[in-house]
């Protein structure tokens, strides 16, 4: 059977070219004229995937789309928002009511085809029935810089940490063999999994292999490391096999807290499909902030923007560093912690091979990477929900 798509725009024309565009890709399609005859009808057909205009007369899209959100019965509709407006503060406006995506008109059909083709997918991929043994599937949550050396190895061990003590069951990941700093920052070095898995076939990895690949600190704290070994680095790693590596995961972490490195390379660009919350670290300066922009920018253009926060990782003075406000305005959005410069502290976990909030608990820093998070939790039972 057809994947059901439901048009809404109040322009009969733009109804008839996109409806066409995805009938010659063989998809069922359901119009609506507005957002009153949208929402009854999402509801009354459970479509696939719901193709939203903003600029409506008698309900907006952004309108239309909380309403959906909030509804039981069609809240988990994914919905591309359509429209003429280019200003990054619309998108923002747009992801903020629940979308999962967003097109501006007008569109080429081959980058229309390839985004329905794409969040149809993502959704199919989490509707996908739970492993014979009964698993649950958990929510992951990505950490990448802006550029390299910005922190992120130790935000995504900190968080990870921070939610072991809040009794969940977390496993940070690093995905960088060749390049780790995360078995260094643990005292985990001997115990490197991650290449092994990643150069694997994927028959191979199982949950049980996974998980049989995990090292664990002496908190408790698990994890799947990366070695230093520069040559490892120089591999063709299988970027399905790193996808599948996230997905058993899922079965065996709550979270999976995934270190992504820094930067827009080809095994980030698959593995972000498999994020479900983004942290982008970013250090309040010029340079870093050029690099998260232009990231922002194509993650947007990708469909991962939405699910992506900003965290600030201050380690300059503060007399050369730039304004959060100015980092909001310059990103255009808001930022989700800002966690200040702790050198000597940073320091003292790496000679003790602890995370911060677990060596120094009544720290300023550890308090802000605490606090995040708890942010994070809430987000993963919404997530869950």
């Amino acid at each position: 059977m057809p994947e059901k798509i439901l048009i809404v725009d109040d322009d009969v024309d733009s109804l008839k070219l996109i409806g066409l565009m995805l009938s010659r890709n063989g998809y069922e399609v359901s119009a609506a004229h507005s957002g009153s005859q949208a929402l009854a009808k999402a509801e009354a057909e459970s479509p696939n995937l719901i193709i939203l205009d903003v600029m409506m007369p008698d309900m907006n899209g952004l309108e239309v789309c909380r309403r959906l959100r909030a509804n039981a019965a069609t809240q988990k509709i994914p919905i591309i928002m359509f429209t003429a407006k280019t200003l990054i503060d619309d998108k923002i406006k747009g992801f903020e009511a629940g979308a999962d995506d967003y097109l501006t008109k007008p569109t080429h059909p081959q980058e229309l085809a390839s985004r329905v083709k794409a969040i149809l997918q993502r959704s199919a991929a989490k509707q996908e029935p739970m492993p014979s043994s009964g698993g649950q599937r958990n929510t992951t949550i990505g950490v990448i810089g802006s550029k390299g050396g910005v922190g992120t190895t130790t935000i995504a061990v900190n968080i990870a940490a921070a939610l072991m003590e809040m009794g969940e069951n977390p496993v940070v990941a690093d995905f960088r063999p060749g390049q780790s700093g995360l078995a260094v920052m643990l005292g985990l070095i001997r115990t490197q999994s991650m290449y092994r898995l990643m150069t694997a076939q994927l028959s191979d990895i199982t949950t049980k292999n996974v998980e049989n690949s995990l090292a664990t600190h002496a908190s408790g704290l698990r994890a799947l490391t990366s070695s230093t070994n520069p040559r490892e680095s120089l591999a063709r790693f299988n970027e399905e096999a790193a996808a599948a590596i996230i997905n058993q995961l899922r079965f065996i972490a709550k979270p999976s807290v995934i270190d992504l490195g820094s930067g827009y390379n080809t095994l980030n660009v698959r593995l972000l499909s498999e994020i479900d919350k983004l942290l982008l670290v970013v250090e309040p300066n010029a340079l870093s902030l050029i690099s998260a922009r232009d990231l922002l920018k194509v993650m947007d253009e990708e469909g991962h923007g939405s699910r992506t926060s900003i965290v600030i990782l201050s380690r300059a003075p503060s007399s050369i560093q730039t304004s959060w406000q100015e980092v909001e305005h310059t990103l255009g959005r808001e930022i989700k912690a800002i966690i200040s410069a702790a050198p000597e502290l940073a320091f003292q976990a790496i000679e003790a091979k602890s995370p911060i909030v677990l060596l120094q608990p009544n720290s300023i820093v550890a308090g802000q990477l605490k606090k995040l998070a708890e942010s994070l939790k809430t987000r993963i039972r919404q997530i869950g929900n």
